[in-house]
């Protein structure tokens, strides 16, 4: 049992993960991960989050990442890491977080009392967090704490926000959506990526597609349209409850006057803009809301 007030985590987690994901949708990333041979986007992304584990093969991206096509991962995966070895796309990763947030952030923001204050709060949170049964999360806790507090700040969130990842993966293997399944459900939700957007990132067919909806169909859980019926909502907010419950350790950690600094200085920072500098609009959207799956 818990004693967080109701989705006090995810809000939290809420105000934190637009930072940590926009990093791997960033012209820097992008450009960082080209400089060392790695130019293709998907293999970017595959190598980016993956890289705390190791040179791991296609089987284990797919199982830890959960809603990629197993055919999209293998056709980059291994041999992203004979063109880039983990520690090459590592320090690759962490110069594009460090030009990222200081393009979006600005200067000042980056270097400032808020931003310290941000990082020593996730980074407080996340000694809570555990590694069984967390792959990701135990992969990344295992890398150095940065010396740059906006570097440091986008670490924790990515402890963090991994977490809570893999225990949502455990909440959807308890529900028995299986990977595109979560997805159609998630997106029966309104709350979730378009399946345009989905079938072009993912690597699933419209087939795919299809026949994951009438899977759920057959569960009771989507109507005809494509809507989520009374079930299917059900189901979608144990889910989210089932997440938070996996994810409060680290917020119970901070207590409530700490809960309420690190959701108010993320959700500042987040918001923050420098000088013609924004978070892309869709990735706000996607990051803000509940977990992709």
């Amino acid at each position: 049992m818990t004693s967080l007030p109701a989705r006090a985590g995810r809000r939290c987690h809420n105000a934190l993960n637009p930072l940590h994901s926009t990093v791997y949708f960033s012209p820097d990333f992008a450009k960082e991960l080209a400089g060392v041979g790695v130019e293709d986007n998907n293999a970017a992304y595959f190598a980016g989050r993956a890289a705390a584990m190791g040179a791991v093969g296609p089987g284990v991206i797919s199982a830890t990442f959960y809603n990629f096509n197993h055919e999209l991962v293998a056709r980059h995966v291994p041999e992203v890491w004979r063109t880039a070895a983990p520690e090459t796309v590592l320090a690759a990763r962490s110069r594009a977080v460090d030009s990222t947030l200081r393009r979006l952030l600005g200067e000042e923001a980056v270097g400032s009392g808020l931003m310290a204050e941000a990082a020593g709060l996730a980074l407080r949170a996340a000694e809570a967090c555990t590694p069984h049964a967390r792959p990701l999360y135990a992969a990344h806790a295992d890398l150095p704490v940065p010396e740059l507090p906006h570097v440091a700040y986008w670490h924790a969130a990515t402890l963090l926000r991994e977490h809570r990842g893999d225990g949502h993966l455990t909440a959807l293997l308890g529900a028995g959506l299986d990977p595109l399944e979560a997805l159609v459900s998630h997106t029966a939700t309104g709350k979730g990526m378009s399946p345009r957007w989905i079938l072009a990132t993912r690597g699933w067919r419209r087939a795919d597609w299809e026949a994951a909806s009438g899977r759920l169909r057959e569960r009771g859980l989507l109507d005809g349209e494509g809507a989520l019926t009374e079930a299917g909502v059900q189901l979608r907010q144990e889910l989210e409850e089932a997440t938070d419950r996996l994810d409060a350790a680290p917020y119970e950690h901070l207590g409530a006057a700490e809960r309420r600094a690190a959701h108010r200085s993320g959700a500042r920072l987040s918001r923050s803009r420098a000088r013609g500098g924004r978070l892309p609009r869709r990735f706000e959207q996607l990051t803000t809301g509940p977990m992709a799956g």
